[in-house]
């Protein structure tokens, strides 16, 4: 099994991978078919021309219940117009939006404009999720009298990762559950599918976890760049940190959450240097740094999925911890952490899911967290054995983990709990080290737990806001 780094770690937008990004990226994606077979259809003087004059598309399961609270509308509404979350400028997402709404108009190369009005061609349905997956939306062309011209059907499946039905069928027969993504096994010099290959292809080969993941993107793709790929998501996630320790106020969505990243450096700052400073307190920085992220998440802003939007903030919160708090940091500790954090996330969204409406939080922060713990235990030299617990320890504690935001919004808990998901990771990266690799649960059983309790976990908990904070939290 083979999952790129730049798979598990994109550049977009927020405030959602899987209900932002994937319906985004669904929509292009069914334009550019749309495109490709009204152009067959002209060429060929054997068919009739194909004349598309209206799009409909309907949202299901999650992304209807939460979509409004996620920007999905939004989303979907860019992607018909063909941008795309890593290209999108955020500042300017608002006004491409009142666009279409205002003219109630598609505009698309390659095509005569179409019909789309989101007051009534968007339609959110509040029944039974679609049978493949819990993210499903279904995209339909018309033409002028109302025959459908071409339809399909899309599954964002968490981490900005969005499956046509037919694609999603053969992961389940055996197939990539990506086909852009997940590859097969020949071509990599370290396949691994599970913890237990990684471990065993480490000890074969002698290489750490870092430089077999280094090895397999070569194969990949090559050399040339990939040093200077790795080095742009570094910058994006630290900018995404920059970014939001300056900005202040009230984050979109109506439920008047406050930004706090700003204030709370702004006091840690100001403490450095004095001796009354707790020694506790640098947990807060660990914190501030991912509140940071997720409040650029929360308000629209570009982010990276380290794997989603949700959970963005733990991983670049522990990298940048690591590099301006750690002793002996160095740039190449941290290109160590983010390989060793790409390997883990790969192994835990190839096995179970990084998907909060499929399994929970668990999968997000919770797969963050074993992904950062795994990567700083690599970056303070950790052997492939401590790596392998410290990823355990982190994604045990937060097995169980309910996605219940309240509102449909990416704001509470999800910012807070970034943060403590950034904690946890640093502490189980320190417990690792403090042993010799030896543990009772190994992390590919852990893996399967979480997976196995996503499937018994109740919908209501599984990114809908039927449930859990989403139900209790104050109306004043």
């Amino acid at each position: 099994m083979f999952l790129s780094v730049f798979d598990i770690f994109k550049i977009g937008i927020g405030p959602s991978s899987s209900h932002t990004m994937g319906p985004m990226t669904g929509a292009v994606r069914f334009m550019d078919a749309l495109r490709e077979l009204v152009n067959a259809s002209v060429e060929d003087p054997n068919l009739v021309p194909l004349k598309p004059a209206r799009i409909e598309v309907t949202l299901h399961g999650s992304l209807a219940f939460t979509g409004k609270g996620h920007a999905t509308d939004r989303a979907v509404i860019l992607g018909l117009t063909g941008l795309l979350p890593d290209t999108l400028d955020p500042d300017d997402a608002e006004r491409l939006e009142n666009e279409v709404r205002q003219s109630r108009r598609i505009s698309v190369d390659g095509m005569d404009d179409l019909d789309f009005d989101p007051a009534t061609d968007l339609v959110f349905d509040y029944g039974p999720a679609l049978p493949g997956h819990a993210n499903g939306l279904v995209f339909k062309a018309l033409d002028a009298g109302g025959a459908l011209v071409m339809t399909e059907t899309f599954y964002s499946i968490g981490g900005g990762f969005v499956v046509t039905h037919a694609e999603l069928s053969d992961s389940l027969k055996g197939g990539s559950p990506d086909l852009q993504a997940v590859k097969e096994e020949q071509g990599y010099p370290y396949p691994f599918g599970s913890a237990k290959e990684m471990l065993r292809m480490g000890k074969e080969s002698g290489l750490r976890i870092a430089e077999m993941k280094r090895a397999n993107e070569i194969a990949h793709s090559g050399s040339e760049k990939l040093s200077e790929r790795l080095d742009t998501l570094c910058q994006a996630m630290n900018g995404c940190i920059d970014r939001g320790l300056q900005m202040e106020g009230v984050l979109p969505g109506g439920l008047g959450v406050k930004r706090r990243a700003r204030a709370i450096h702004q006091q840690l700052l100001a403490e450095r240097g004095k001796n009354m400073v707790q020694p506790h307190a640098e947990t807060d920085w660990l914190a501030v740094y991912a509140m940071a992220v997720n409040e650029e998440n929360a308000a629209g802003g570009r982010v990276v999925t380290s794997p989603t939007n949700g959970a963005a903030g733990v991983v670049p919160a522990v990298m940048r911890y690591y590099r301006d708090h750690c002793v002996g940091a160095n740039d190449e500790g941290v290109i160590v952490c983010l390989l060793t954090a790409a390997a883990i996330g790969g192994l835990i969204k190839h096995n179970a899911s990084i998907s909060g409406a499929e399994v929970g939080c668990q999968g997000e922060v919770g797969s963050a967290s074993a992904m950062a713990a795994a990567g700083l235990c690599a970056a303070l030299g950790g052997s492939n054995e401590q790596i392998e617990n410290a990823a355990e320890i982190a994604l045990e504690h937060h097995l169980g983990m309910t996605c219940d935001p309240a509102g449909g919004l990416v704001q509470v808990p999800c910012i807070e709990r970034n943060a403590l998901g950034a904690v946890k990771a640093v502490s189980a990266a320190s417990l690792a080290l403090r042993g010799d690799g030896s543990h009772f649960m190994p992390l590919d059983n852990c893996i399967e737990t979480m997976r196995q309790t996503g499937l018994d976990m109740n919908h209501k908990y599984k990114e809908t806001s039927l449930g859990g904070i989403a139900v209790n939290f104050p109306a004043c």
